[in-house]
């Protein structure tokens, strides 16, 4: 059985059905603050799904879970990811993202589970050096949830050499898509992602989209980012589950698609797949952007042999048809 941590969130609940498709018996554990339960319920129609609610901060919660289910790996999702609140509210991120994860670690120790793939972020790169950005770059998070990532990598690093705990960690650029089949997507009260917020203006009558900054030294002056497919990240997590299982071994991979793609590039090719015209105001940069920001993914083509399969279209297509499922559910 593989628990799940966060499994009823956007990246999670992914994840869930691709390990599904392959007959795994999935344990999710969510405390259903940023997931839902709707998205639990879908996730059961789709397979062996066992569903325990439970907080990472309550080590009672975590201790039942492994107590109750023979449990082969962990791959763990549950975290706080809105970068502006941890800015504002470090002690929130810090508690939930790096102690809960230690009494993960502690709970798996105590119960003999030594495999765990990490959801980590390019966030703990910070600003960039030089790009494309692989696994050697310098880690100088400029926020406290990049912090609070990497101060779990490094615990993870040492849990290894004392305790012999293997973890896997992936460290994402930006993600994008939804389902293919429409059965769950990225479903945030806050949203602060690019793409569901320009879909999201177009339901919203009379919004104006904002585009911050058009000033960068980049092509068109817009931001450049790389946009991964989640399905494709959902790939990269069951493969590096396999990779775990063989080798035993720690390791950290980057997860984009190597390609950059501007604001004003991502803006345009929402335009072209809803078909319609979407009103955008140019306003100041945001302190912190940096101008471009993407992947050097070869590590992980190269020892996962994970590739890429879903292009920014294709990301844009699902996120509509899930967004357009998510406003039918407000009539």
């Amino acid at each position: 059985m593989i628990l799940i941590t966060g499994g009823a969130g956007y990246i999670g609940s992914h994840t869930v059905l691709n390990f599904l498709k392959d007959n795994y018996d999935v344990l999710i554990f969510d405390n259903l603050e940023t997931g839902h339960i709707e998205t639990v319920e879908e996730l059961k129609k789709a397979g062996n799904v066992t569903f325990e609610k439970g907080d990472l901060r309550n080590l009672d919660d975590i201790d039942r879970v492994f107590s109750k289910y023979k449990i082969d790996a962990v791959i763990h999702f549950a975290a706080f990811s809105l970068v502006g609140e941890s800015v504002i509210n470090p002690a929130k991120y810090y508690r939930n993202n790096t102690v809960g994860t230690l009494n993960l670690l502690d709970t798996m120790i105590k119960h003999n589970v030594k495999k765990i793939i990490f959801s980590s972020t390019c966030a703990t790169y910070g600003e960039p050096e030089y790009t494309p950005i692989d696994e050697k770059h310098p880690q100088k998070p400029i926020n406290p949830y990049g912090s609070s990532k990497l101060m779990v990598e490094r615990i993870m690093a040492d849990y290894d050499s004392a305790y012999g705990l293997k973890s896997v960690k992936l460290r994402y650029f930006n993600v994008a898509g939804c389902d293919t089949q429409n059965r769950v997507g990225e479903w945030h009260d806050t949203e602060t992602h690019l793409i569901p917020n320009i879909i999201k203006s177009v339901f919203e009558k009379g919004q104006t989209f904002k585009i911050f900054g058009d000033d960068y030294p980049t092509a068109d002056g817009t931001c450049i980012r790389d946009y991964v497919n989640v399905e494709d990240l959902a790939q990269a997590h069951k493969l590096a589950y396999l990779w775990l299982e063989k080798e035993n071994r720690s390791d950290v991979f980057n997860l984009g698609t190597e390609n950059g793609n501007s604001v004003k590039e991502v803006f345009d090719t929402c335009e072209k797949v809803l078909n319609q015209k979407i009103d955008v105001e140019i306003t100041q940069r945001r302190p912190g952007d940096p101008a471009t920001l993407y992947a050097n993914a070869a590590k992980a083509k190269n020892t996962l042999k994970w590739e890429p399969q879903n292009t920014l279209e294709h990301s844009i297509k699902t996120a509509y048809k899930f967004e357009q499922k998510l406003q039918s559910l407000k009539k």
